[in-house]
């Protein structure tokens, strides 16, 4: 069954109020890892499934940030993507991964710390696609935050020559040979199907995704009246300094919790 626990292995934590889990979960037949971040307290929390950037090494889940978000009060689950760290499968973008998040989700639902209507979804950098397509498809979710997120990957295409193997690779050619390939991992054209309000986050000089795509989200958001709010940071890039980065975190978390 989608989104069963099959292990889970304690791992070293570097908050003594945050249990840590390394978690193998079933997702489409597939054994997929991931982390579990659980606040030690007893009571009920706000679940949160964390949704990684990058592609293979590169933007793996950060133990660090997934206990940020965990001590600011959620239940955390970052999913690793199936063909990842000992995960089954082969690693795709924001194709058929997509499942492993809406797994991911499960086991937030059924998690006996987790309120079971108050979980939200979190998408950093390639992450975003990812949360607005688990938003599109799990219809009971409270709410979706991107930072720096892709919405776009015919866009992706165009403006990142260094991934263009990768993106061949993966989606089996180019957006003019392969349209409809890129279309389907492009949420854009779903978004009437999404129901949680939405935060959008982005550096307007991020040059690893292009404000563009959160531009063209909040556009098509507000074209069909769903709920968006959005935070553009002028000065910054797809990195924020340190101080910044921690009280947009507290602050995305307090509108979270609003909704």
């Amino acid at each position: 069954m989608n989104g069963e626990i099959i292990s889970k292995i304690k791992y070293p934590s570097p908050n003594p109020n945050i249990h840590l889990w390394i978690v193998t979960y079933r997702s489409e037949q597939l054994k997929i890892k991931g982390l579990l971040a659980e606040p030690v307290r007893e009571g009920k929390y706000e679940g949160l499934l964390y949704l990684r950037g990058g592609i293979k090494s590169v933007g793996m889940v950060r133990i660090g940030r997934v206990i940020q978000f965990a001590s600011e009060g959620f239940v955390v689950m970052a999913p690793f993507y199936r063909g990842n760290q000992g995960g089954e499968g082969n690693e795709d973008f924001a194709g058929e991964d997509r499942y492993d998040a809406i797994s991911a989700m499960e086991i937030l639902k059924h998690h006996p710390k987790v309120q079971p209507d108050r979980v939200h979804v979190f998408g950093f950098s390639r992450g975003g696609v990812m949360a607005l397509l688990a938003g599109i498809i799990a219809e009971d979710i409270r709410s979706v935050v991107t930072w720096g997120g892709v919405t776009d990957m015919v866009l992706t295409y165009v403006e990142r020559e260094d991934l263009r193997r990768m993106m061949k690779r993966v989606i089996g050619g180019t957006p003019t040979k392969f349209p409809k390939r890129y279309a389907w991992r492009t949420p854009l054209y779903e978004l009437d199907r999404l129901h949680a309000p939405i935060l959008i986050i982005h550096g307007v000089k991020d040059k690893n995704v292009s404000v563009e795509h959160s531009y063209r989200l909040e556009k098509r958001l507000k074209e069909l009246n769903k709920p968006v709010e959005s935070w553009y940071f002028d000065q910054f890039t797809h990195y924020f300094p340190p101080k910044i980065n921690r009280d947009t975190l507290q602050r995305l978390c307090l509108w979270m919790k609003k909704q």
